[in-house]
């Protein structure tokens, strides 16, 4: 079997599927892969279109937080006798009262204009097929998909959702527990399937089945988004381990995967005392800016995902600081080697230096 999807141009193709076996054939069977967008076949109504749904996202993390804010002050300035400030939180009451929904047809069909929008390319190194194949047969091995970086949103995670085989749709990504529980944050974000990133319950969903067993981490986490930069590529990696030692502990498979592109879309006020209570708080509680120095999406920066190869990590229930520390650096090194491979693909990156804190 050899498939292939045609990403970006016309001419340029990239494989997904090394020669298969018949179980990843079922297995695809099951989970086409969506197709991405055709250069050729690109409008700028659908590009705008694009602007505007992920314009909504960058407008609702920079503003939530601070109307969450102001409704607290309402209610001490006019008290809880008037109708005025419950009127003005009905919003965040309602949303305290909902749970979070995961909505993967809306997210896989009507927000494909974002694809057209960041104008999409994906890179996989190991095929879905590879990969459904470790999940569901004979080895049940999970995976754990470690990105980076983080970005003030990750851009190129929504793209990576998006665009993904409907039989990863269970496959949750981790975030602060703080974002779960902020009122409409929860719901705006929530839809793309988060779970809490605490080690004890990370350790609850490798013990799900399929690929709802499996989880996206982002390890630099909100201190790495504020190291975007549009002039150098900054991770936050070098004291972040814990992700090494759960997946020793618990022998699930890290797959790293890097988004070009996610640091370039908007910048960030990287200091002062909102910056630091963002830190603490796990919520962007800061400014942010792209086009015409507002809280949008830069107009043509171009988003491109890049997964690469498992790192072979075997199940070691009790590992050592030496365990720990070699497979730190077998990562760092894969993040850096997909770096320097692939960032020419992404014309300003090309003199963009990768640094690893």
């Amino acid at each position: 079997l050899n498939i292939s999807v045609y990403i970006g141009s016309p001419t340029t193709k990239v494989p997904r599927l090394t020669p298969a076996t018949e179980t990843q054939h079922h297995l695809l069977k099951m989970a086409p892969q969506l197709e991405l967008y055709d250069k050729s076949k690109s409008s700028y109504l659908l590009k705008f279109i694009g602007f505007l749904q992920t314009s909504f996202f960058t407008l609702s993390y920079l503003g939530i937080p601070f109307y969450l804010i102001s409704g607290t002050f309402v209610f001490l300035q006019h008290g809880p006798m008037t109708s005025f400030p419950w009127l003005y939180n009905l919003p965040i009451i309602i949303s305290m009262l909902l749970p979070r929904i995961h909505m993967p047809w809306f997210t896989g069909t009507i927000l494909r204009p974002m694809l057209e929008f960041f104008e999409y390319d994906f890179i996989g190194e190991t095929s879905d097929g590879e990969i459904l194949d470790s999940i569901f047969s004979g080895k049940k091995k999970k995976v754990m998909f470690v990105c980076q970086p983080h970005g003030v949103l990750s851009f190129g995670g929504f793209c990576s959702k998006i665009a993904m085989p409907p039989k990863f749709y269970p496959m949750p990504t981790a975030v602060a527990s703080s974002l779960l529980t902020t009122p409409i944050l929860k719901h705006v974000i929530g839809m793309w399937n988060l779970t809490d990133a605490s080690s004890k319950n990370l350790r609850k969903v490798f013990k799900r089945d399929g690929t709802a067993g499996c989880v996206v981490l982002y390890v630099g986490g909100i201190a790495e988004l504020f190291r975007c930069s549009q002039t150098e590529e900054r991770l936050y990696l070098s004291k972040r381990k814990g992700f090494i030692k759960i997946a020793l502990r618990e022998g699930v498979e890290i797959i790293p995967a890097y988004f070009f592109g996610n640091t370039s879309v908007l910048s960030v006020v990287t200091t002062g005392p909102i910056a630091a209570l963002a830190r603490k708080t796990g919520v962007t509680l800061t400014y942010f800016w792209g086009l015409w120095g507002l809280p949008l999406p830069r107009w043509g920066e171009k988003v491109m995902y890049v997964r690469g190869a498992p790192l072979g990590l075997p199940h070691i229930p009790e590992p050592t600081d030496e365990d720990i520390d070699k497979w730190h650096k077998v990562y760092c090194d894969e993040v850096r080697r997909i770096y320097e491979k692939y960032r020419e693909k992404i014309p300003h990156y090309a003199n963009k230096p990768l640094i690893i804190d």
